[in-house]
């Protein structure tokens, strides 16, 4: 039974947020099958992780105890790495799909891979750490991930369908999705200092305001709207 409820904690929350998002994709849906085959991307992006994280921690060492060690640690072993390994999934595979019709795809897209890697890391930690880290998982890291997915896909809808500066928002996608992941694990990184942990609240706060944004910005810009429904078009900057 307690195998049971481990694997629930684990697989529950990266299943719902994939299914809230896939909900609000109102104008056209993506197949189910290859919404499957970008949450297995997800958990081989994992490996990828692995595979760049290895020489890494080799050649960095850092202090556990150094706001300065822990910033490099946060953004750039931890953040850019995990980020870039789902990125190449979703830019270089799922963004040539013929599939990817609408900026919203974008969007789909990456959660899916957001979400299948967080679901095997969430498999590791609960299975290692238990039930109580399961469920303060559930609120924080999972959603987290959610919330720089669907960042990252929002500019990759962009890129995909502006038809200017597509390398610029490609990149732009990486850098804004690694910025809020760095950012969310560098107050946890360092919560030695008392109270910084709210740090790590408030930018997952931001996160989630803004990815809200980020998807009612792209199901309005949805070519399947009829022209005499569709919204004037938005930006993301509040």
């Amino acid at each position: 039974m307690s195998l049971l409820i481990l694997l629930a904690l684990a697989f529950a929350p990266g299943l719902a947020i994939a299914l809230y998002i896939y909900l609000k994709d109102h104008h056209e849906r993506e197949p189910f099958g290859l919404l499957m085959t970008s949450f297995i991307y997800g958990g081989v992006s994992t490996l990828v992780t692995l595979f760049i994280s290895w020489p890494m921690d080799l050649i960095f060492v850092l202090r556990d105890d150094s706001l300065s060690d822990q910033f490099t640690n946060a953004f750039f072993k931890v953040a850019l790495v995990e980020e870039f390994s789902k990125f190449i999934f979703i830019r270089f595979i799922l963004y040539y799909n013929k599939n990817f019709n609408e900026p919203f795809d974008g969007i789909v897209y990456a959660t899916m891979v957001g979400m299948g890697f967080a679901t095997l890391e969430n498999i590791l930690y609960v299975f290692q750490y238990g039930i109580p880290t399961g469920i303060l998982r559930m609120f924080t890291a999972v959603p987290a991930h959610g919330c720089f997915a669907v960042l990252m896909g929002y500019y990759l809808g962009k890129a995909r369908f502006t038809h200017r500066h597509e390398w610029a928002y490609s990149l732009f996608a990486l850098l804004v999705a690694t910025a809020f992941h760095g950012a969310y694990d560098y107050f946890w990184f360092i919560s030695f200092v008392p109270g910084i942990w709210l740090g790590a609240v408030l930018s997952l706060i931001i996160a989630v305001v803004l990815s809200r944004r980020a998807i009612r910005l792209h199901q309005q810009a949805s070519p399947f709207i009829p022209v005499s429904g569709r919204p004037p078009e938005n930006d993301l900057s509040v």
